[in-house]
């Protein structure tokens, strides 16, 4: 009769090599790990190459604090569009709550920012310490010239890659290119390079030093998240009706001959976890959702010759139930997912909608209050003006002022500018009535801005004419 082989000690995989229990994560390799490298690529080369792309003879990218513009490509913000902010703010909160309802952390293991730039650091830690075992044991190991060659080569790339993470995130504010060019001069304002500086300071602690911290203690979406969850939401999950009791056994081994499920115990999913939980105890805040343990398992998996999916993607009911994947795709279509979809296609078409409908042309009409009326040379009555004239279109309008509405009141003389795209000009216009043509007192009139070329493109603005 054959006996059960004797449980292996399973060895604390944090603390192995640190007294404070620093996380060593393995190296692992399969279509999650890839899938989150693509994510990285393609979030690192948005933003680190769209601040350089040039339109329009500026940059397309740019949020100017000191004009007070934003430019998206031809898209020009001003101050009186912060209600778009806000939306966009809604828009990523409705996405945030759909995305999690349905698919847990998903955000968190591919696209966080805290997530790719430690998975940088930790590649270029790799590359210079060494794997896993090697990383341990250079930790392990006194102070000595080799050593302290080993981590000064680390933290100085850490640096470079910080620094200039710090210049690009400064350059969305300030034309990059002025920017770089002033830093190598050493001629960068104080402001812009306290930022460059304070932002790389904070992606060099929070990628190389803080890393699961940062996901375990201090990310307040790991705390929150178990609201937005159910048991129909799909996270990483342990089978542990296939692979418990667990266990090591020989290859080619019926594990059910020995009283075990498939799992052997090795402890692989725990050392590839960049948080350094065991997902084998049920789901966790500290689970970023990132897939290298389901990675790791089915590499495992294969060499025991058993099927793939002891650790994989799946919601609590599926695993409790033992649901198809079509009762799980059908089961995601709940009335919580529903509402948050049709509140996030909603918005974000209405948003859409009004970007794309917003008038081109913005007036703001100030009359002079220091002087209500006065009487000109030759006898009418005359009121002053300050019109603010706002071209939010891309490209340069010549424009005409007129009055509407009121035969009594005449402009001083043509009034005509011309604005460049995505900029203000101002000017001052003089608005004169015969006496007596008006009633006495405040008087209601209305200044319209039109286009000389495409004259359906105009703006009104209401304003007061005062008669004494």
């Amino acid at each position: 009769m054959a006996h059960p082989p004797k449980q292996r000690k399973v060895i604390d995989i944090k603390a192995v090599g640190d007294a404070e229990g620093k996380v060593y994560p393995r190296s692992v390799d399969g279509p999650f790990t890839r899938w989150r490298w693509v994510f990285v690529w393609l979030t690192q080369l948005v933003f680190y190459g769209l601040c350089w792309i040039p339109w329009d003879g500026r940059q397309a990218v740019l949020f100017d604090l000191d004009a007070r513009k934003f430019y998206l490509f031809d898209l020009v913000l001003w101050p009186q569009d912060t209600i778009y902010l806000v939306m966009l703010m809604i828009v990523g909160a409705l996405a945030l709550f759909l995305f999690t309802a349905v698919a847990g952390r998903l955000w968190c293991g591919y696209s966080c920012p805290q997530t790719v730039y430690t998975e940088i650091f930790l590649w270029i830690e790799k590359r210079i310490e060494g794997e896993r075992p090697q990383r341990i044991k250079l930790d392990g190991q006194p102070w000595s010239a080799r050593k302290l060659a080993i981590k000064g080569a680390k933290h100085l790339a850490w640096g470079v890659f910080a620094l200039w993470t710090g210049i690009t995130f400064v350059g969305y504010f300030v034309p990059i290119r002025e920017l770089v060019g002033d830093l190598l001069a050493f001629s960068a304002g104080p402001w812009a390079s306290f930022w460059a500086v304070f932002y790389a300071f904070a992606t060099y602690g929070n990628a190389g030093f803080l890393r699961d911290q940062m996901c375990r203690q201090i990310c307040p979406y790991a705390r929150f998240q178990f609201v937005m969850l159910d048991p129909d939401t799909l996270i990483i999950a342990y089978d542990s009706q296939r692979g418990d009791a667990r266990g090591a056994r020989p290859k080619g081994v019926d594990p059910q001959t020995l009283g075990l499920g498939d799992c052997v115990d090795c402890g692989i999913c725990v050392q590839v976890c960049p948080t350094g939980i065991d997902i084998r105890n049920g789901l966790q805040n500290e689970c970023i959702g990132c897939a290298a343990c389901i990675d790791a398992c089915d590499q495992v998996m294969d060499k025991m010759n058993y099927p793939r999916g002891l650790i994989r993607y799946s919601t609590e009911n599926a695993i409790a139930q033992r649901y198809t994947l079509g009762t799980v795709l059908r089961r995601a279509l709940r009335p919580r997912v529903l509402v948050y979809a049709a509140l996030l296609i909603g918005l974000t078409l209405a948003t859409a909608w009004s970007l794309a409908t917003r008038p081109q042309l913005r007036i703001n009409v100030q009359k002079d209050r220091n002087v209500l009326s006065r009487e000109a040379d030759d006898g009418r009555i005359e009121n002053s003006y300050q019109l603010q004239i706002l071209n939010a279109g891309h490209v340069a309008r010549s424009l005409q002022v007129t009055l509407d509405g009121r035969q009594e009141l005449a402009l001083g003389g043509a009034v005509e500018l011309t604005v460049p795209a995505g900029e203000s000009a101002s000017t001052t216009v003089v608005v004169r009535a015969e006496p007596g043509s008006l009633p006495a007192g405040s008087n209601a009139i209305d200044f319209t801005v039109r286009d000389a070329v495409d004259p359906a493109i105009e703006a009104h603005e209401k304003s007061k004419f005062w008669m004494p």
